[in-house]
């Protein structure tokens, strides 16, 4: 008999949104859940796969920032994009009590409570791409416009590089 995998909040919040999306497992003890690692785990291009990454801004406000595993969060687009003078990443420790998630394993999908999200618009061009299913070991592949949608989010230019 097949073992029954528990689906994640992430997974919860799709199925009742109706959004089509697949669910994708990796071997998660080796301890490397970097976004690069993971996405040579699951056999997927680097650019189709995407880290969240939680940051404040001066105002003290929360914001979420969706971008390609291999990219850099340019602090200074992602500010211009939420509208806030500067935007740090909160410390490691500061995740999991703010999003209910854990370094590794954090979704835009499914937080504590919805913060402004911001994905970068290199997803824009692809058809699908995988974030955390909320849970090291798990992976969503959706279409950006399904992850805009379920997170309440909008496309932005965020990395360095990106013009």
């Amino acid at each position: 008999m097949a073992k029954k995998i528990a689906k994640t909040n992430a997974a919860r919040i799709l199925d009742k949104e109706q959004i089509d999306y697949d669910i994708l497992h990796y071997e998660s003890n080796d301890g490397l859940v970097d976004g690069v690692s993971v996405a040579a785990k699951i056999g997927y291009p680097v650019e189709q796969v995407y880290k969240t990454l939680v940051a404040a801004g001066s105002s003290k406000q929360h914001y979420v920032f969706v971008i390609p595993v291999a990219d850099e969060l340019d602090l200074k687009k992602a500010a211009k994009a939420a509208g806030e003078k500067k935007v740090e990443m909160i410390p490691v420790k500061d995740i999991l009590g703010l999003t209910g998630y854990i370094r590794g394993g954090c979704s835009p999908v499914g937080m504590k409570k919805p913060f402004p999200t911001f994905v970068s618009e290199k997803a824009n061009v692809l058809e699908k791409i995988i974030v955390s299913a909320g849970k090291i070991g798990m992976q969503l592949k959706l279409a950006p416009h399904e992850l805009l949608k379920a997170a309440n989010g909008r496309l932005a230019d965020l990395t360095a590089g990106e013009e």
